[in-house]
């Protein structure tokens, strides 16, 4: 489990909830680890990537042919375009990156150049 929350808002009344919630995570085989602050590309990447989270995003039939399309490494706007039209395939592309289906360095600004592969299954 990842507590995540921004290192100002922590008082130092809440080592005894981080204590107790560690506790109660290792007892059932959990890890728990805290987190203060995320990269800010990351967290953009992320939070874009969140907004294609929801299954009315998947096209099965588009799924199929991007996973088919990225087997082999390739940049992101060039996978899209071999499967169709972008402006239907991406919102099915970004909501694979979500659900890790297809993979992208999240550290780096995702851009339609962003190197897209799938994912090792």
């Amino acid at each position: 489990m990842v507590d995540c929350r921004p290192a100002a808002r922590i008082k130092p009344r809440d080592e005894a909830s981080f204590v107790a919630t560690e506790r109660a995570c290792a007892s059932m085989g959990w890890i728990y680890r805290r987190v203060s602050e995320h990269d800010p590309v990351w967290l953009t990447n992320v939070q874009w990537l969140a907004g294609y989270r929801h299954p009315r995003h998947r096209v099965d039939s588009t799924a199929a042919a991007l996973v088919a399309a990225f087997a082999k490494s390739r940049p992101m706007i060039e996978g899209a375009r071999s499967v169709g039209d972008p402006v239907a395939v991406l919102p099915v592309l970004h909501h694979l990156l979500w659900s890790k289906e297809l993979i992208v360095d999240l550290s780096q600004r995702l851009e339609s150049v962003s190197i897209v592969s799938a994912a090792a299954r």
